[in-house]
């Protein structure tokens, strides 16, 4: 894990807030916490104003792709069981698979892909959505996606992608609340 964003980010500009620090480099200063449980505390919200917040740091979209495949290189890789046809995504056209699991009320994901820009594109989406509560994902306004441009800026293929990712993601939240109620 590490502080290799951290550090992309400080070659590039300026860190803007101490919460994005903490959440790249994975820990507080006294060594309390971890990035994941700075992240499971952190609002959906919050985690996306923070994603909007390294987005601007970038003028020039060929940066904020350099940022994706950097993001790509942090997704959370999905175990090998999983890397089969009943958790492809479907309508992307490059291989994307994708797991999330229920822990104590919490979804977390997991995915891996062929190409290097969509698994930083899933990876975003991981980084807003895991940690977080099936019902807090199906709530979320995901408006960030516009913020940082990504719609306008993907190809359609890619952006056909990205919202069968949503889909997908947002399918999983809607069956582990389903579950909670009946148990």
């Amino acid at each position: 894990m590490g502080c290799r964003p951290f550090f992309i980010a400080l070659r590039h500009c300026e860190v803007r807030s101490n919460l994005a620090f903490l959440y790249f480099c994975g820990t507080i200063f006294d060594g309390t916490k971890t990035a994941k449980q700075i992240k499971d505390i952190m609002t959906i919200k919050e985690i996306q104003n923070s994603i909007v917040e390294d987005f601007s740091m970038f003028d020039d979209w060929m940066d904020r792709y350099a940022m994706l495949i950097e993001m790509g290189k942090e997704c959370p890789l999905i175990d090998d069981k999983y890397r089969d046809e009943a958790h492809l995504i479907n309508g992307c056209q490059s291989r994307v698979w994708l797991n999330a699991e229920l822990k104590d009320g919490k979804v977390y994901y997991s995915a891996d892909s062929d190409a290097v820009i969509t698994k930083g594109i899933v990876n975003l989406l991981i980084k807003v959505f895991s940690g977080q509560t099936p019902e807090d994902i199906l709530a979320a306004d995901l408006s960030f996606l516009d913020e940082i441009g990504l719609k306008e800026h993907l190809s359609p293929t890619r952006s056909n992608g990205l919202l069968a990712m949503l889909k997908q993601m947002l399918l999983y939240a809607e069956a582990f609340k389903l579950k909670e109620r009946q148990a």
